[in-house]
């Protein structure tokens, strides 16, 4: 059984998720969110009976900071962290992943994000593609699944997978799902294979960090493919044309708002929406993806 944990990411709910799985050889937690939500990750934890010790093996989908900010605080207290082999050196030392998110966040870094540290090396464990960890009575499957990350695992379980943000993001139920897209290297080609990859494994349920359980799912990775090409499509001719990324993002917020609207979210499921899939982040991935694609090396 999957618990979602809501780490109420900048005090709103329904944002950022983790999951515990309870097994006979002790808790396995999948994501950790920020370090900047530890505290409501300690307190989800309570009232499931455990403390931040008694978790010793932790699944991270990719270390984008709102799913693996706070792993090195498991690691202090003796976790294994799982990864993809590409993003185990980041946490090993965290340096460029820091450097790189204080060029985004600036002066916000702290209240978004929190703390980031180094995790020991032998307490991180890169997991090859289709490798499968048993804890306890529980098989956790890697499905490496690039497109939104190089460093992406889709963690699968029996019939359902945790799929960190290959799968997009629905902070609202029943809202529609939309593609992050932020830099540095958003592939679609990547995406839309990962994504085919994962319709056949015909999963009863898909959990998504942001936000909660799916089981709609073969719907839900249709709309998610079309709205992906979509949002490349529309953007690439204001790169074209050599356009800053500054005077497109107002012009896509009202885009993705008018999206919002025709599925009448409201004033709070935007702003979950907005947290959980910043929209001036896509426009920069979806520029910098175009700009790979078309560049002669």
């Amino acid at each position: 059984m999957v618990k979602i944990i809501d780490l109420n990411f900048q005090g709103q709910p329904g944002v950022i998720a983790a999951f515990l799985m309870e097994t006979p050889d002790g808790p396995v937690l999948i994501e950790t969110g920020p370090h900047s939500t530890i505290d409501a990750l300690e307190n989800g934890l309570k009232l499931q009976g455990y403390q931040l010790s008694d978790i010793q093996h932790l699944f991270v989908t990719h270390i984008h900071l709102d799913h693996a900010g706070a792993a090195w605080v498991f690691a202090k207290h003796g976790a294994k962290i799982y990864v993809h082999p590409l993003g185990l050196p980041h946490l090993e030392n965290p340096e460029k992943l820091l450097s790189s998110a204080k060029r985004i966040y600036q002066d916000k870094m702290e209240s978004l994000w929190g703390d980031l540290q180094p995790i020991p090396l032998n307490q991180l464990r890169a997991v090859r593609n289709n490798e499968k960890i048993i804890i306890g009575d529980a098989g956790f499957r890697a499905r490496h699944t690039p497109g939104h990350a190089v460093h992406h695992i889709a963690w699968e379980v029996k019939n359902f997978v945790f799929t960190g943000d290959v799968a997009g993001v629905r902070p609202v139920e029943g809202g529609p799902v939309m593609p992050p897209c932020p830099p540095p290297d958003i592939n679609l080609e990547d995406w839309i294979k990962s994504l085919a990859y994962l319709r056949t494994r015909r999963y009863e349920t898909i959990y998504l960090t942001h936000f909660g359980a799916v089981n709609q799912v073969k719907k839900h990775f249709i709309e998610l493919e079309g709205r992906l090409r979509n949002w490349a499509n529309w953007v690439r001719p204001f790169w074209e044309q050599g356009d800053s990324i500054e005077n497109v993002v107002p012009l896509f917020e009202k885009y993705v708002q008018k999206q919002l609207e025709n599925s009448e979210i409201s004033d709070e499921g935007k702003r979950q929406y907005e947290l959980a899939n910043p929209t001036e982040m896509s426009v920069a991935g979806l520029f910098r993806y175009w700009s790979k694609k078309t560049s002669p090396n």
